[in-house]
C-alpha cells in the first residue's frame, strides 16, 4: 500500500464503487478517471479513493469531489475527460450534479430524487450485519 504525499492536492474525488454502481461501470469510471488524471500530469493535484456505498444508488454512478463538496450522479467513462477538465476550469457539469454543499448542507439539485429520510431504524435495516 502506498502512502501518498498530499500536500499540492487540490482535488479529492470518492469514486463509488458499491455494489449497484459496480453493475453500472464504476470500475470503468474509477480507470477511466485515473488515466485522465495522468495523461494530463494532475496525478499531485488530484486524488481518488475508491468507497464503498454513498447511499445515492438511483444515482449510480456516483463521484463526490472535494473540498468543493460537489456530488455527481449518473457517471460513466465517457464522461472522464470533461469531468476533469470541469475539476480544472473550475467549472460544473452542470447535467450530471446533484448535490452541492451551500457551507451548511448538501442541497440538491432540481430534478434530483430526494431518496428517504433517514432514521435509525432505516439505516438498521439497509446496513450489513456484523
Amino acid at each position: 500500500m502506498a502512502t501518498w504525499n498530499l500536500s499540492d492536492t487540490q482535488h479529492h474525488i470518492l469514486i463509488c464503487n458499491g455494489s449497484s454502481c459496480n453493475k453500472e461501470g464504476a470500475e470503468q469510471l474509477t480507470q477511466s478517471i485515473r488515466n485522465e488524471i495522468s495523461s494530463k500530469g494532475l496525478d499531485s493535484m488530484i486524488h481518488t479513493s475508491r468507497t464503498l456505498c454513498n447511499g445515492r444508488c438511483q444515482d449510480k454512478c456516483v463521484l463526490i469531489t472535494y473540498p468543493d463538496g460537489i456530488w455527481y450522479k449518473e457517471m460513466s467513462s465517457n464522461a472522464a475527460p470533461q469531468f476533469i477538465e470541469s475539476l480544472m476550469t473550475g467549472s460544473l457539469l452542470e447535467d450530471k450534479v446533484s448535490h452541492v454543499f451551500n457551507g451548511r448542507a448538501f442541497e440538491p439539485t432540481k430534478g434530483t430524487v430526494l431518496g428517504v429520510e433517514k432514521s435509525g431504524e432505516i439505516v438498521k435495516k439497509v446496513s450489513k450485519k456484523l
